[in-house]
C-alpha cells in the first residue's frame, strides 16, 4: 500500500465512526476511492447519480479538497487545472503562491500540466441519494484531517 492509499484508507475507516457518530444513513461500500497517481489524467466526467469530494496532494502533502455535487461536472474535471475557468481554483492558487508547491517558473499555460505531472488525485465519489449533508460531512473531516494547503479564504482554493 503506498503512501496516499494509506492516507485515504485510515481517512475513511475514521470518517465511517465519524458518520455513526453523526446519527447518518451512511452504507458501508458507498464510496468508490479512486486513487490517480502522478501523472495523472482527470476524470472525463462524474458519473450520472453521482457526487464526489475529491483532494490533490503533492509528496502526501493536501493542498486542496473541494467537493461537487451532481450538476458540477466542470468543476470536478477540469476547473482545478485552469486558472482562468473560475474564480477559486488549485491552478489559480498555485499560481499566486508558486514557492510554497516548488512551482516556480509555472505560469498560465503550464500550471495545468504541472498539476496532472506533480500530484496525485484522490476521488471519493458517492450516489446523489446521500445527500449534500453527508458530502459537506466527509468534506468538512477531510479538511480537518487533511489540513490542505489552500483552503479557506486565505488560501483561496
Amino acid at each position: 500500500m503506498n503512501e496516499i492509499d494509506q492516507i485515504v484508507s485510515e481517512a475513511l475507516a475514521d470518517f465511517k465512526k465519524v458518520a455513526v457518530l453523526a446519527d447518518a444513513e451512511f452504507m458501508a461500500g458507498s464510496i468508490a476511492v479512486e486513487i490517480l497517481p502522478k501523472p495523472h489524467k482527470p476524470p472525463g466526467s462524474l458519473p450520472q447519480g453521482k457526487m464526489a469530494v475529491y483532494a490533490f496532494f503533492l509528496n502526501g502533502r493536501a493542498l486542496k479538497v473541494g467537493k461537487v455535487g451532481p450538476n458540477s461536472g466542470p468543476r470536478y474535471t477540469s476547473q482545478h487545472y485552469n486558472p482562468n475557468s473560475a474564480p477559486s481554483n488549485l491552478a489559480r492558487s498555485i499560481l499566486a503562491a508558486p514557492a510554497k508547491t516548488g512551482a516556480a517558473g509555472v505560469d498560465a499555460a503550464t500550471i495545468g500540466a504541472w498539476i496532472k505531472r506533480e500530484t496525485d488525485r484522490v476521488n471519493l465519489v458517492v450516489p446523489q441519494s446521500l445527500g449534500d449533508p453527508m458530502l459537506s460531512l466527509l468534506e468538512s473531516f477531510l479538511h480537518v484531517r487533511w489540513k490542505p494547503m489552500f483552503e479557506g479564504r486565505a488560501g483561496s482554493a
